[in-house]
């Protein structure tokens, strides 16, 4: 039996800021696929699903604020997101190449990355590889922490160590 799309295999995000990070995920490639605006699929959200029974499967409770700035956050960016991402990406796998899933996870990361100082990057990347394990089986979740890493080293050398 297939799993349940709204609710990865395996993922059971541990707070809300984790909940608010999969539903972010998974609005971004929503966004992608379907081509939907911000304010709609921010609005379908908040309507229908953090928190919500969807065909019998519950959504966990969300931080819906936290899904707001990350939606809104890689949107407003995503011109400055993507080129970071295909920097930190091998030669061999250009960001075309990603599938949706994997290209929001990514776009929702380095956003937290850029944006998000005052949470700490070991926080961000092992969020977001648990969000690629509960996508994926294969290289997609190394893929995600490599990517992820690079891009903290380089966005945040300097502010390392403090607060």
């Amino acid at each position: 039996m297939p799993a349940d799309p709204n609710q990865p295999a395996g993922f059971k995000p541990a707070n809300k800021r984790g909940a608010a990070r999969l539903a972010a995920v998974q609005a971004l490639y929503q966004m992608d696929i379907g081509g939907t605006g911000l304010l709609e699929t921010t609005a379908e959200y908040e309507s229908f699903r953090l928190g919500k029974e969807i065909d019998g499967a519950t959504y966990r409770e969300a931080d819906a604020q936290w899904f707001r700035a990350i939606l809104s956050g890689v949107v407003e960016a995503q011109k400055t997101i993507d080129p970071v991402i295909r920097q930190s990406l091998t030669e061999d796998w250009p960001l075309s190449r990603l599938d949706s899933t994997l290209r929001a996870i990514l776009r929702a990361g380095v956003y937290e990355l850029m944006k998000r100082l005052d949470v700490p990057v070991a926080v961000i990347v092992s969020e977001y590889v648990d969000i690629a394990k509960a996508f994926y089986s294969e290289d997609e979740p190394r893929l995600v922490n490599a990517v992820l890493d690079r891009v903290a080293r380089r966005s945040r050398n300097e502010g390392r160590g403090t607060s």
